[in-house]
């Protein structure tokens, strides 16, 4: 088990939240407690916050629709106003869109 994958880290964190020794949680895992003290060390024992995506991003089902009005042939204002986006907003998707493209 690779100390990479991120549900192992987020147990590591909630073991070590609980109150469980470096020990004990390197003894379930079948790893030295260095390793575990390596997954911890970098935040100084304080566990990272949950990712989130900002309020103000697109979300995936927003990006569809762009992605699919464009493919229709639809401007990029009727598209932001079915949205209810800026234009500008819907020109950026589409920028972004095209890049990768």
């Amino acid at each position: 088990m690779r100390f990479g994958l991120s549900e192992v880290k987020r147990d590591v964190w909630c073991r070590w939240k609980a109150g469980q020794t470096l020990h004990e949680i390197g003894r379930d895992y079948d790893k030295p407690h260095t390793s575990i003290r390596a997954v911890l060390l970098p935040r100084g024992g304080i566990p990272p916050l949950a990712r989130r995506r900002s309020r103000l991003a697109l979300a995936l089902a927003e990006r569809e629709d762009i992605s699919r009005g464009i493919a229709s042939g639809s401007s990029i204002r009727e598209i932001a106003r079915c949205l209810g986006h800026a234009a500008s907003t819907g020109r950026s998707a589409a920028d972004s869109n095209s890049a990768r493209a």
